[in-house]
């Protein structure tokens, strides 16, 4: 595959791409908010998106320009009504994130009515390292039914993701999958669970093939001193958002309402890296 592609049909490829894996029935498809649900209920009211994660989804700042987490660029995708809030940090895995306290502050805010999105993968494969690693048939699923566990237990929607996939080819072109058992150890315990699955992993593999070993470069933070297969520039944390939008939607954790420019360009000056010190 060259670089040849148009972003439009780059956009295109991404949303035909995550209707396609929509023909295979879903592992644990909700509808949008069931009857009797918290939100269901009283006025309308601003509904927020947390979003616990690894550095592929974190925000970033301006001196890590033009690095750029695809959380940044999920609000391009969804209605005003549905705010973003970005808890996704570098480095960090199921179980650093949840050591740190990070999900407990999730918590503390989280309203009934809410979503959490969570994914990581990442990090929880450092084997060398203790502080995060985790085994992703045991304590893996078991940090992961945390998340889960506790978004419920506050009235929140929970919703598991799988590691959006690594820059890396074959010699004969092929993308290839990095993340090991922990895709497939996130599946199992979403249908387990009965918790709502967007498959990240197949849908941007599936985007890097069709994009090609050349093209993809465009979309990871390749700069003049580093070549970063991992983390994302503007235009490729925009490509995995819509991915990311168009999973919600197809898995009726969204309603067609809640989104928007599914099927439109995004222009990369919308992407923003303020200071550090306005956080």
């Amino acid at each position: 595959m060259t670089s040849g592609l148009t972003r439009r049909q780059v956009v295109a490829a991404g949303t035909g791409l995550a209707l396609a894996l929509g023909a295979a029935p879903a592992a644990a498809a909700f509808p949008r908010f069931t009857r009797g649900h918290p939100s269901a209920r009283g006025p309308h009211r601003m509904r927020t998106l947390h979003i616990a994660g690894d550095s592929t989804a974190a925000q970033k700042y301006a001196d890590a320009a033009p690095e750029t987490g695809w959380a940044m660029a999920l609000p391009f995708f969804l209605r005003r009504d549905l705010s973003v809030a970005n808890h996704a940090i570098n480095g960090r895995s199921t179980r650093s994130f949840l050591d740190e306290g990070r999900l407990d502050a999730i918590l503390a805010v989280i309203r009934p009515g809410d979503l959490l999105l969570i994914q990581f993968g990442h990090n929880d494969q450092k084997v060398t390292d203790p502080t995060r690693y985790t085994e992703p048939w045991t304590s893996y699923q078991d940090n992961l039914r945390r998340y889960v566990d506790g978004a419920r237990e506050h009235g929140a929607l929970p919703v598991l993701a799988t590691s959006v996939e690594r820059r890396r080819f074959d010699a004969d072109g092929t993308a290839l999958r990095t993340h090991g058992e922990y895709p497939a150890a996130m599946r199992q315990m979403a249908r387990a669970e009965g918790v709502a699955l967007l498959d990240v992993q197949e849908l941007s593999l599936a985007l890097w093939q069709k994009l090609g070993p050349e093209a993809t470069t465009t979309y990871f933070n390749w700069t003049a001193t580093e070549q970063d297969n991992t983390h994302f520039n503007p235009p490729g944390a925009i490509a995995v958002a819509r991915l990311v939008a168009a999973e919600l939607l197809r898995n009726r954790v969204l309603a067609p309402r809640d989104t928007r420019r599914l099927d439109e360009e995004i222009p990369t000056e919308w992407i923003t890296w303020p200071d550090a010190e306005e956080n």
